[in-house]
């Protein structure tokens, strides 16, 4: 039997450290080969660790949550021949290591329960001693269980699976139940006949980790680095929507229904043709500004472990039903988690929505390096004066944000005026 050290690969585009997001596996559990151990994260993607070799696991070397520089060694395996750790290293007996090679603190909350976890009955419930809230849902020592995913998810939101109720067999946790912890945050129910006006002094930490640490670093870096302006502007998009109402009358059986973005990406697209400038991309260490004949369009959207913005690349060569089936694929890979680090990059200018919850005026933050950012708000039926006379007509704001150090206050102005154009006069998004 040999000792095999696995390392954090180098995955490429200079990357120098990732951040370990989950554990696969246990000490003591038997892998094999292309089996996946850990999952860690670059400041764009999720990626997956796989087993070269079949062996058992002897040690976990990280911990969940801290960051791994590039070729450090992340796991031990013992496999059968010499494996690749050099002999004369102090090694104990697989079990004696797994014993005594505890798993970082939060491994437990990430790692999947091995079979024999799932069909080992839990010990008997030991007397509980007095506690503040929240309350444990299980007896001490008991083992919640739960599938990866679900670990995984609990972790990225800090959530403590000892204090969530399962209600899947055998007490198994399932996403609804991280749900509805989530909705009443963790607080247990008040007892038949209490009352709701009661003192609570509870407090929780939630660890930013994850994809959650790399939301905050690049919004703190895009603030820190770029003067933000704004400028809003109402629209009329009654002539826009009585046109998509017909498009989607139409063809929605055979080509799927459209949404306001298709049509709003189409005029971006048009629009940017007159502006160049906004469709840009700045350096500001080297100084230089990159500008596009491609719109590589990023989509902010919002996933369960939180914002992500997935590009659709060369939104001036597709029709509206094409764009809306790639905005489709991509948010879905986006929330599954299956979106590709190419899926995440590139975009040359974004669009952020927040569909019904868009409110009347947001502040959008751009996304760094790009110099422009156009937010949808919400569509609302007002009444407006027109030829001498009150009517219901419907109106939405766009709330775009702008870099000022290379965007003028006139530019962003007359770029979100050629769009207002377009779409208040909706036939002009299909004039070359």
């Amino acid at each position: 039997m040999g000792s095999y050290v696995i390392r954090t690969p180098d995955i490429g585009e200079g990357i120098a450290e990732v951040e370990l997001v989950a554990w696969h596996v246990k000490p003591g559990d038997t892998v094999k080969e292309d089996q996946v151990l850990a999952d860690v994260m670059t400041d764009k993607a999720t990626v997956e660790i796989p087993s070269p070799v079949t062996g058992t696991v002897v040690e976990l070397l990280g911990e969940v949550g801290k960051l791994i520089a590039v070729g450090a060694d992340l796991i031990r395996l013992e496999v059968e021949g010499a494996g690749n750790e050099k002999p004369g290293s102090k090694r104990e007996a697989p079990v004696q290591v797994a014993a005594q090679a505890k798993p970082p603190v939060a491994a437990p909350v990430v790692a999947a329960p091995s079979r024999e976890e799932d069909e080992e009955p839990p010990p008997p419930p030991a007397k509980r001693p007095p506690v503040q809230a929240p309350v444990a849902m299980r007896p001490a020592g008991e083992k919640p269980i739960a599938s990866p995913a679900v670990r995984r998810r609990a972790w990225e939101l800090g959530i403590e699976l000892q204090f969530v109720h399962g209600s899947g067999a055998a007490g198994r946790i399932t996403q609804q139940d991280l749900d509805i912890y989530l909705a009443s945050r963790g607080q247990p129910a008040p007892a038949r006949g209490g009352t709701a006006y009661v003192e609570r002094h509870e407090e929780t930490e939630v660890p930013v980790i994850g994809l959650r640490r790399k939301i905050a670093q690049k919004m703190q870096e895009a603030k820190r680095r770029i003067p933000h302006f704004s400028y809003v502007e109402e629209i009329d998009v009654t002539e826009l929507e009585a046109l998509r109402a017909r498009l989607n009358a139409k063809y929605a059986a055979e080509r799927g229904k459209l949404t306001v973005l298709p049509l709003l990406a189409r005029a971006v697209v048009l629009a940017v043709r007159e502006f160049p400038q906004l469709n840009a991309r700045f350096d500001d260490d080297a100084g230089v500004v990159t500008r596009y004949g491609a719109v590589h369009l990023g989509m902010a959207a919002q996933t369960p472990n939180g914002l992500m913005v997935p590009v659709i690349r060369h939104a001036e060569a597709m029709d509206l039903w094409t764009f809306a089936k790639e905005v489709s694929r991509l948010a879905d890979a986006a929330r599954s988690g299956k979106a590709s680090r190419e899926e995440l990059s590139g975009s040359t200018i974004t669009i952020s929505s927040l569909g019904a919850l868009g409110g009347i005026v947001t502040t959008p933050v751009i996304n760094h390096p790009e110099v422009a950012i156009i937010g949808v708000n919400r569509i609302v039926e007002r009444p407006v004066f027109q030829d001498g006379h009150v009517v219901a007509r419907k109106l939405m704001n766009l709330s775009s944000s702008f870099d000022h150090r290379v965007v003028d206050g006139m530019d962003a102005a007359e770029f979100i005026q050629a769009i207002r154009a377009l779409l208040e006069a909706p036939a002009l998004l299909f004039v070359e």
